[in-house]
């Protein structure tokens, strides 16, 4: 994997709470630090997944219930159709 050295600051109370999760784990503080961050990426990429997913199906919901309510609407169906090809 290449990698590239950077430069942060941390308070020190902080830096000292990483030392010692990363000694219990017997890993170095990069490697901490690199592991924290990836979990922080892969949460926040879900959370914005899990918001998509929700827009979606609050989307699909009404038409569903449009689709209950009106029957055997063929224009009705070919949106809902469409709706869902886009989803994709």
């Amino acid at each position: 994997m290449d990698t590239k050295r950077v430069n942060i600051r941390i308070p020190t109370a902080l830096l000292a709470k990483i030392d010692n999760i990363a000694h219990a784990e017997k890993i170095n503080r990069s490697q901490f630090i690199q592991n924290v961050v990836q979990l922080y990426i892969m949460e926040r990429e879900a959370a914005t997944l899990q918001d998509k997913l929700r827009v979606g199906y609050q989307i699909m919901g009404e038409l569903n219930l449009t689709l209950a309510e009106e029957g055997n609407d063929e224009d009705l169906l070919e949106d809902y159709e469409r709706q869902l090809a886009e989803a994709e």
